[in-house]
């Protein structure tokens, strides 16, 4: 591992991963650690092994609540990675059934009977990791969304409040808490919607900055045009590092480019070289590695992505699985 503070700004390292989907094995990881040593194949070894978890199963009713993953932590960490769980206060449901989570009854503590006991086994576990809550909030497309399922206006951060004070009320303190939401290179959302700084749920609860953003170029899932690396980030990145949550690390916690209305390998080769000169604060980088219908995030989806992403990824300030034995929790940068 590198010792903290041993690079300039300009060099400084950077924890890399992916959210894998199924096409490798037709299980995504951790639950099959697999497509983690064939993506790493095509690149190096991950430092970060992302992953998702609603907070209810209603498949099949009576509901019922998504225990902390514990092994599939574990399956991670002994490959040498941090775990990263995007963990979703919503259900996966059965069509004919509506289980609708609201941020008014997370306020109001209906759910912190399960809150408590996931928070508790998160703490039983004990290691390090990254827990992405809640993402894209600024969007209308989750159900905690302000914009979305008779929600108001000031309830995320209260929400986000609610449940971080439930895990450090029970010693869950390994829990590294990621305030993600989604890039707004248009200011379209914060026109709709609240200014982004109106979601943060302050300094003291959160201990890693995040963006999600991709590149849709002209795929037909959602023909919006061809973005730069930059077009995609830097209207929203700024705000984050300068006024929102300056000296924070920050996190791309999702991001990848479609093959479809340019050159996907320079987007790549691009984005590597931004992130080295101009997004700084940028410490952890975390590919989308999955299919969703038509759009192709992969990097397989050609070889000469697959070979601009091996490149980029081959800088030596790429973090690879050594991280076996973390102990640090908030996790630092590297």
């Amino acid at each position: 591992m590198i010792a903290l503070g041993s690079a300039t700004s300009a060099q400084a390292n950077v924890y890399w991963g992916a959210y894998i989907g199924t096409q490798f094995t037709g299980t995504a990881p951790p639950y099959d650690m697999t497509p983690v040593l064939d993506f790493s194949h095509e690149t190096r070894g991950l430092s970060i092994v992302s992953f998702g978890s609603p907070w209810e199963n209603c498949a099949s009713v009576p509901c019922s609540g998504y225990a902390f993953p514990s092994s599939a932590m574990t399956s991670i960490r002994n490959y040498g990675a941090i775990p990263m769980l995007s963990w979703s206060s919503e259900a996966l449901q059965a069509p004919s059934y509506n289980s609708s989570f609201t941020l008014r009854d997370i306020i109001a503590g209906d759910y912190d009977t399960y809150i408590r006991s996931f928070a508790e086994q998160a703490a039983a576990w004990g290691h390090p990791f990254f827990l992405r809550f809640d993402w894209e909030m600024n969007g209308n497309w989750f159900p905690w969304s302000e914009d979305a399922n008779g929600n108001s206006r000031g309830q995320y951060v209260q929400a986000w409040q609610h449940v971080h004070n439930i895990f450090t009320s029970v010693g869950a303190t390994n829990a590294t808490w990621v305030w993600c939401p989604n890039s707004d290179p248009t200011g379209y959302w914060a026109a709709i919607g609240s200014p982004l700084s109106e979601y943060y749920p302050g300094s003291s609860y959160v201990n890693w900055s995040c963006l999600d953003g991709y590149n849709y170029g002209t795929n037909p899932a959602g023909p919006w045009g061809w973005d730069t690396f930059s077009t995609v980030y830097n209207s929203t990145y700024t705000p984050i590092v300068d006024t929102i949550a300056p000296g924070k690390p920050m996190m791309l916690g999702e991001i990848s480019s479609s093959e479809y209305g340019g050159s996907k390998s320079a987007w790549i080769s691009n984005m590597f070289s931004e992130l080295k000169t101009s997004y700084t604060a940028v410490r952890a980088l975390v590919w989308y590695e999955a299919y969703q219908g038509s759009e192709d995030w992969p990097i397989e989806t050609s070889s000469s992505s697959k070979s601009a992403f091996a490149a980029g990824i081959d800088d030596p300030r790429y973090e690879p699985n050594v991280y076996s034995g973390l102990t640090t929790s908030p996790i630092p940068a590297p």
